[in-house]
């Protein structure tokens, strides 16, 4: 077995194969998988606290700066659906996020051939979104190997912006372009190589971590409430009258 292939990439041991296993027994083994993503975000909270604090500090010090998502594929997706909730939540500003996606926008959707081994686009990316000092990028990758996202940050780091590096194994080269590292130590999954499974789960709760407490440090949090949040429908316009009125 080489020792190049990844955590994330190689067979579940610990049991028969998923597709051995009766469906109730297959969904508790899941369940349980999952519960033990959520414990390597917990065990990765330091350099978790360490990555919001200097993010809080670093969007405080340059208030045209942004925060911009990296990422292929799954990783990307889910930087995606974090990203676009703090406009409606916090009222964001949307001038101050950013996506940078193997594969563009398109791939949001769907597979894009090759997407996440093109460094050349990368490159193009990052000239392409004007990327500086003063942006928080945040890159994900479950491999921490993925060529594109690896390249987007190597090129952040260059422009001395301020880069945040999320592996899903201890020893992914993105971790080599992270002026902040975090690594959730997922290992492998049930289905092998599905990283939209553990993996997925523990990038979704630690970035769900990083933006929220981010966003209470830039005071958009009072009571436990949402007193920044955008209400674009009824039940977000009564929600908002409630908090108003402090009888949430």
């Amino acid at each position: 077995m080489s020792q190049n292939i990844p955590k994330t990439e190689l067979l579940y041991k610990k049991s028969k194969p998923i597709d051995k296993l009766s469906l109730s027994d297959g969904i508790i083994l899941m369940t349980k998988e999952q519960k033990n993503a959520s414990l390597e975000v917990k065990k990765a909270y330091k350099s978790i606290e360490i990555s919001i604090n200097k993010i809080y500090k670093h969007l405080v010090a340059n208030p045209n700066s942004r925060l911009i998502y990296v990422g292929a594929g799954t990783s990307a997706r889910i930087g995606v659906q974090d990203g676009v909730e703090l406009f409606p939540t916090f009222n964001w500003p949307k001038s101050r996020l950013d996506f940078i996606i193997a594969g563009g926008n398109k791939a949001i959707l769907g597979a894009v051939e090759n997407a996440e081994d093109d460094i050349i686009q990368a490159k193009k990316a990052v000239l392409q979104k004007l990327l500086c000092a003063k942006d928080v990028v945040i890159g994900l990758a479950a491999s921490g190997n993925t060529p594109f996202t690896c390249k987007v940050l190597e090129e952040a780091q260059k422009k001395n912006a301020l880069t945040i590096a999320i592996s899903n194994n201890p020893e992914g080269k993105l971790l080599n372009f992270g002026k902040c590292n975090i690594i959730l130590d997922t290992r492998e999954e049930l289905i092998s190589g599905s990283t939209r499974l553990k993996a997925g789960t523990a990038q979704k709760i630690c970035l769900n971590i990083i933006s929220s407490m981010v966003m209470l440090k830039m005071g958009k949090i009072k009571n436990g409430t949402m007193t920044h949040m955008v209400p674009t429908n009824q039940k977000l316009r009564d929600r908002k009258q409630r908090i108003d009125m402090g009888k949430y």
